[in-house]
């Protein structure tokens, strides 16, 4: 087929605007990399834009070369991984359920379940409750209060309600039970949704601070969020840190945030690549209807 001349500029015009949107997209991120390996001096002038200048990487190595950087950074992979886990298993078997409409009160859980995104008992009531658990300096305190995402769910369950009925009826005439069907059948065909679930899980549980922040006292339980937190806070409040001198010191407070954000965002950008695909069709599959 023959393109039409106004659609040929269409095409144009569109490629130049979402060039500038991925462009405008990109320079933050950029532009903090640039920063956590330029120097004191030119993050100060303000020189530092799309490329380091006065390459720098003393502030890397402080936070390399600290022992308990290493053991939060193990923590949040722990937190992470665990917390992940069990969010899936709650959040899979919740939505499956919900996606019945056989099920008796299935309206009301609904209705249960998103009251709950909108009102909460508070702050205080909430470490009252974690306190009297028991949980105090205890791993289920950061990985169990938001083990599940009614938001998440709710994603969850439109999928499994858009994949047709005809699959379980055939699933249960050949003598599968409930739990047969929704692991042999539901689950190895719900990959996409699964792969986007576990994304927005593991970025949650790792960017993840307040929780471990309001509930640990003992540094060795911290995730590297809180330390690197503490790290900030230290170098810019001007307090000195693991017994640096004065220009390391400044080097420090002049990009630490910038070195934290690269830490933080690190991993996940290196796991992203591999989830993209299924986040994309898992988020539009979950919408689409028969």
């Amino acid at each position: 087929m023959r393109t039409s001349k106004s659609y040929k500029i269409f095409q144009v015009v569109n490629t130049i605007i979402l060039i500038l949107i991925v462009f405008v997209t990109l320079f933050p991120f950029i532009n903090v990399v640039a920063q956590s390996f330029s120097s004191e001096a030119f993050i100060n002038s303000g020189k530092v834009t799309l490329f380091p200048r006065g390459f720098n990487l003393d502030t890397y190595k402080i936070v390399a070369s600290d022992k308990m950087f290493w053991v939060n950074y193990k923590n949040t992979v722990l937190y992470t991984v665990l917390g992940t886990v069990i969010s899936m298993v709650l959040t899979t078997m919740l939505a499956y359920a919900l996606s019945k409409k056989h099920i008796v009160g299935q309206k009301f859980f609904i209705a249960f379940a998103v009251f709950t995104m909108f009102f909460n008992g508070g702050l205080i009531p909430n470490y009252v409750l974690i306190r009297s658990l028991g949980w105090i300096n205890e791993i289920w305190a950061v990985v169990i209060p938001g083990a599940l995402s009614v938001y998440n769910m709710l994603i969850m369950k439109a999928f499994f309600e858009a994949m047709p009925d005809s699959l379980e009826e055939a699933a249960a005439i050949d003598g599968l039970s409930t739990y047969g069907i929704l692991f042999k059948i539901v689950l190895p065909l719900s990959k996409p949704i699964m792969a986007t679930m576990i994304l927005f899980y593991a970025v949650a549980y790792w960017n993840s601070w307040f929780s471990a922040f309001l509930y640990f006292d003992k540094r060795d339980l911290f995730p590297v969020t809180v330390y690197l937190r503490n790290m900030v806070k230290g170098a810019t409040g001007g307090q000195a840190t693991g017994g640096m001198d004065a220009d390391n010191q400044r080097q420090v407070s002049a990009n630490i945030k910038a070195v934290t954000m690269v830490l933080s965002v690190l991993p996940i950008l290196t796991v992203y690549p591999f989830v993209q695909k299924y986040f994309v069709s898992g988020i539009m599959l979950g919408s689409v209807k028969q």
